[in-house]
């Protein structure tokens, strides 16, 4: 979408999305982020994510998001995306790590 490598960490904001299920969250977790983007015009850089916590109904993931203001002569324009998909979304989990896949509209 941009050149995250221009994206200087100047500011920070707090991020706390849920979800029923672990694609629920990876879903409202990248929307979320989208939204920030589209929405709100900030660009994000540096992720600090904490473990994700549990309970009885829900999964919560709160991260911590530095970035600053898009400006798309310093951050350039790469591809737009008009939304997170649901579709062939999969979390694997094994010893070494956990891969990640998901679709985006284009």
């Amino acid at each position: 979408m941009l050149s995250l490598s221009s994206v200087q960490p100047v500011s920070q904001e707090e991020i706390i999305v849920e979800g029923h299920d672990e694609l629920e969250l990876l879903y409202n977790w990248l929307e979320s982020l989208l939204l920030k983007l589209e929405i709100n015009g900030q660009a994000f850089s540096k992720f600090y994510v904490d473990p994700i916590s549990r309970s009885e109904h829900n999964l919560t993931l709160h991260a911590t998001v530095s970035g600053e203001r898009f400006d798309r002569k310093k951050h350039g324009s790469k591809m737009e995306v008009k939304g997170v998909t649901y579709h062939l979304m999969k979390i694997e989990k094994k010893e070494d790590g956990v891969t990640v896949r998901f679709i985006l509209d284009l």
